[in-house]
């Protein structure tokens, strides 16, 4: 890896990208870069999962190199694969699964992002938490067994915890939906979920999340992450 620190090796239905376990991150998200850009013509325009190895990495880093790939290449990343002896049947799952649903209608059962704005009529289901990079517009629909963290404006209907999990929690850059459901517990945009700390409204990033039977809705800071139960 001395020489190549970063080494792409695909399958039919996948990428496998084995990291260099030294590099400094940010020298590695170039490196990264530069090795897709420069692989972008013998891809195309296809849709893979992929596995990251050689290095042990946050989610938050897993997405961080998901966009890189996809800022300097046509693939798009289905689904973010954890690797063993059967990387790639999972990685075909995970791929025919994607091109079997319909538009409005995608489970994300091995996924653990979405990329793209969700528009009305659309529904998201996810059986783990999920990151959304972009909108939920009025009308769309997210469901997930775990967490929801919007990295974009959330204005449809969202369900967390829809395993009954009232310990799960919503996160927005903008949060205005119109219906919010943690669990068992629902607050619409009508009933005005209460907050806990009198506020001006502002688009700064949100949580929702369950307290004494009520969802609260508060400004994401250091405060407040460390007094809900995450």
């Amino acid at each position: 890896m001395a020489n190549q620190p970063v080494i792409i090796k695909s399958n039919k239905y996948g990428l496998i990208v084995i990291l260099d376990a030294k590099l400094s991150w940010e020298e590695l998200k170039k490196e990264v870069a530069e090795k897709f850009r420069s692989s972008a013509k013998f891809f195309g325009e296809v849709q893979m999962a992929v596995c990251f190895q050689g290095r042990e990495l946050t989610l938050e880093e897993e997405m961080e190199l998901v966009e890189v790939i996809t800022a300097g290449c046509q693939i798009q990343i289905v689904s973010i694969i954890d690797g063993n002896e059967e990387l790639e049947a999972r990685m075909h799952k995970a791929v025919e699964e994607r091109e079997e649903k319909p538009a409005d209608l995608m489970n994300l059962q091995d996924g653990r992002f979405y990329k793209g704005t969700l528009r009305s009529g659309q529904v998201l289901e996810s059986e783990t938490s999920v990151i959304i990079l972009g909108d939920v517009n009025p009308g769309a629909r997210v469901i997930s067994k775990g967490n929801v963290i919007v990295l974009g404006t959330l204005k449809g209907n969202i369900f967390v915890g829809a395993a009954g999990n009232e310990a799960a929690f919503v996160a927005a850059l903008s949060m205005d939906p119109m219906q919010i459901r943690i669990g068992d517990v629902i607050a619409r945009c009508s009933d005005g979920a209460p907050a806990k700390k009198k506020k001006k409204a502002d688009d700064t990033p949100k949580i929702a999340y369950v307290e004494d039977g009520n969802i609260y809705i508060e400004p994401i800071t250091k405060e407040v992450l460390n007094d809900i139960p995450l």
